[in-house]
């Protein structure tokens, strides 16, 4: 077993992956930015080097600085989280390179998920349900249109690399397209290098549902259930739950059986996400492999009993699965919610310094945590700054207990998100498990709140 992990990233991630190391016996590295002095996973590591001003290509993006701490604490692996370097292919050849074993998938993966366009044609020919669309890129704005008067409006334009939404728009006619393709062509330039884009069918009030992987170097394949990441804003998960309201046993094993063709098709390993799209008929289709541990893991950890992280550091450690298809039973039910530094009217950010931090703690109560009292909310990383996790025997139960829990849930200094979230749980809507990805727009978008 590994003797000693660097993590390279920040926050309640980088924390949650060091008490699984420590419950293995593993020692620790962490990383911080001027910033994160003073963040609780500096402190929680064995031990922690600087490694930059605040802004993350500075800092946490500096692949070679990284490596170069990696080699100076002479650890045996990097555990990258999720986001910064999580999907950056030339990150794990680096890895490689100096004899440090990358916790994740291999560059070649990697760098074949990285494509959307390449991702759809190669779960195509693997058997998985792709969205009606084009499978190369498209020339310019007048190939889209043509490609578009195919398909059939409304459609969704997409860059081919990247994420968050980024250079992603609904179009519902040719004169919106037009508008929409030199814009979003240049945004996915600008963030992801890339400007490549394609065009898929819209599905209408759809729900957001992906399927946990694990697979191992003999090429062991499992799928641990379904996570419900329907409610959105702005193409970003706001709430997840595992499992989903909306899917029955036959279904899920569907899903399940196409996320195990969609892994073995690119020969994957280590922990791994395949997100679907489905339709009001529970019809689904594939939308993209996150190939890293997702925020939302929790939920499946908590109806499980499984710990993925120390999943992922056993298989990049050469250990087979000790567990089959048939062992994996879901029990009761998780809800996770994502408590953000911001506004809960306009959604802007909120740096500042939590002047005051109280939160609850009971049995099935579960905390993620990026922050404390005295902590100061910085300006310049993602606004999550903790997430919240509760489980119930039942839907309604994790429900009830979500919403208590938020009522005792105390941020002060800095304004939050917690009035949204508590309006979502207590919605009618909601509770009946109708949690398409139109939820937020459709119920919640007018009203203000205090």
């Amino acid at each position: 077993m590994f003797t000693k992990i660097l993590i390279a990233n920040r926050g309640e991630i980088a924390a949650r992956i060091i008490r699984t190391c420590k419950k293995m016996g593993i020692k620790t590295v962490a990383i911080y930015s001027e910033a994160d002095i003073n963040s609780p996973h500096v402190e929680m590591a064995d031990e922690s080097y600087l490694i930059g001003p605040p802004r993350v290509n500075e800092s946490y993006l500096k692949m070679e600085k990284i490596m170069e701490v990696a080699l100076q604490a002479n650890v045996d692996a990097i555990h990258p989280g999720y986001g910064l370097l999580s999907e950056n292919p030339e990150f794990s050849k680096k890895c490689a390179e100096n004899n440090i074993v990358f916790i994740g998938p291999s560059p070649s993966t990697i760098s074949q998920m990285g494509s959307k366009i390449e991702a759809r044609k190669l779960m195509s020919h693997a058997g998985v349900p792709i969205v009606p669309g084009t499978d190369a890129p498209l020339a310019d704005v007048e190939e889209a249109v043509r490609e578009a008067k195919n398909i059939g409006y409304p459609i969704m334009l997409k860059a081919s690399a990247g994420g968050g939404g980024i250079g992603m728009q609904r179009v519902d006619d040719e004169e919106g397209l037009r508008r929409a393709f030199q814009g979003n062509q240049k945004r996915a330039k600008d963030f992801f290098g890339d400007g490549a884009m394609f065009l898929e069918k819209l599905i209408l009030n759809p729900r957001h549902i992906e399927i946990q992987l694990l697979a191992d170097k003999e090429g062991n394949t499992v799928y641990l259930g379904e996570r419900e990441c329907s409610i959105q804003r702005r193409h970003q998960k706001v709430i997840e739950e595992a499992p989903s309201p909306f899917i029955d046993e036959l279904t899920r094993k569907e899903m399940g059986g196409a996320a195990v063709r969609a892994a073995q098709a690119i020969g994957y390993e280590n922990a791994g996400t395949v997100e679907f799209i489905m339709d009001e008929h529970k019809n689904f289709y594939f939308l993209e492999v996150n190939t890293r541990l997702q925020v939302e893991h929790p939920v499946t950890e908590e109806v499980t009993g499984l710990d993925l992280v120390e999943q992922q550091i056993r298989i990049a450690n050469g250990e087979t699965l000790t567990i089959s298809q048939k062992d994996v039973q879901l029990n009761g039910h998780a809800i996770e919610v994502r408590i953000y530094a911001e506004d809960p009217n306009t959604f802007f950010p909120s740096p500042g310094t939590i002047t005051s931090f109280s939160i609850p703690s009971g049995e099935n109560i579960r905390h993620e945590l990026a922050v404390g009292q005295g902590s100061v909310v910085t300006p310049f990383y993602d606004p999550m700054i903790a997430k919240l996790i509760v489980k119930g025997l039942t839907r309604n139960e994790a429900i009830k207990s979500m919403g208590k829990v938020l009522e005792q849930y105390k941020v002060e200094g800095i304004k939050t998100n917690i009035p949204t979230l508590k309006r979502i749980v207590n919605h009618p809507e909601y509770i009946s498990g109708n949690t398409t990805t139109s939820f937020i727009d459709s119920y919640l978008k007018t009203a203000k709140v205090n």
